[in-house]
């Protein structure tokens, strides 16, 4: 019986839900995060989904048992706490405050705030490098705050509603640079084929985690989650999963802290 079956695994599929849902374990990713979680025809492709495709096999669940969801960054905690799906793998970064919402199993990344760059720039090399210059993150981001305050009082903050947005605003010269997440960036240089690149000297941290819902039966759903990302590890999947989503970037995560010791939860 699945619904027994789920239960087993930690997974919220039982209750009040139509048969053809208990068969089913709900994953909310972002759609438009090009590396890490993005929708194309129909299919989704990333390192976020690359993770969740795994864990979702190790509990158990084929590839068409998995059901992805759109995870927007305001509506992550709403998503959990409401059952709309059982877990996020959504650059959702690792947080006390988050912790007060939502539980964590993890990470399976370590990120790190980065400069993505138009590929012949010979001026910026780091954040201190951006008094000056026009800088690009995406609206309700404190990414370029951080440079601000941090590194480069004098730069000059663009927003804009997306990163894709920043990655255009860069390319047509409208910028001088985008911030954000190294691992993001590297999807976004992929994407450009060549014509943008990431500087690759990361100046924060931030722990990508499986966010799930805040239960009874959490801890244990959080202990079968980190298993499996140690397995991916283990068994080179992980790595492999990085090459192909910065494939052409050069991009290598940061050796100090990746990769991590998913143990986030237990």
């Amino acid at each position: 019986m699945v619904c027994a079956v789920s239960a087993t695994l930690g997974v919220a599929a039982c209750g009040s839900t139509s048969s053809s849902d208990e068969q089913k374990i709900k994953i909310g990713i972002k759609f438009d995060q090009p590396g890490l979680g993005f929708k194309k025809s129909g299919t989704y492709e990333g390192f976020d989904v690359d993770v969740a495709r795994y864990i979702a096999n190790q509990l158990g669940y084929t590839d068409a048992q998995i059901e992805f969801k759109e995870a927007p960054s305001k509506q992550r905690e709403a998503m959990l706490q409401n059952g709309d799906v059982d877990m996020i793998l959504a650059s959702y970064s690792i947080t006390d405050e988050r912790k007060k919402a939502v539980d964590f199993a993890g990470p399976y990344f370590i990120a790190g705030q980065d400069l993505m760059v138009r590929k012949d720039e010979t001026g910026i090399n780091g954040p201190e490098d951006l008094n000056g210059k026009r800088l690009c993150s995406v609206t309700g981001s404190t990414s370029a705050k951080v440079v601000k305050e941090k590194f480069a009082k004098e730069v000059q903050l663009m927003e804009q509603p997306g990163y894709a947005e920043c990655a255009t605003a860069l390319l047509s010269g409208i910028v001088d640079a985008v911030t954000t997440d190294d691992i993001i960036l590297a999807g976004l240089a992929a994407a450009s084929r060549g014509k943008l690149r990431v500087i690759g000297k990361p100046f924060t941290q931030e722990p990508y985690g499986v966010g799930i819902k805040k239960d009874a039966d959490s801890k244990e759903f959080a202990t079968k989650i980190n298993d499996a990302i140690e397995d991916m590890i283990k068994s080179g999947e992980w790595e492999r999963a990085i090459e192909k989503n910065t494939e052409g970037t050069d991009y290598k995560p940061d050796s100090k802290y990746n990769p991590p010791t998913p143990n986030e939860g237990e």
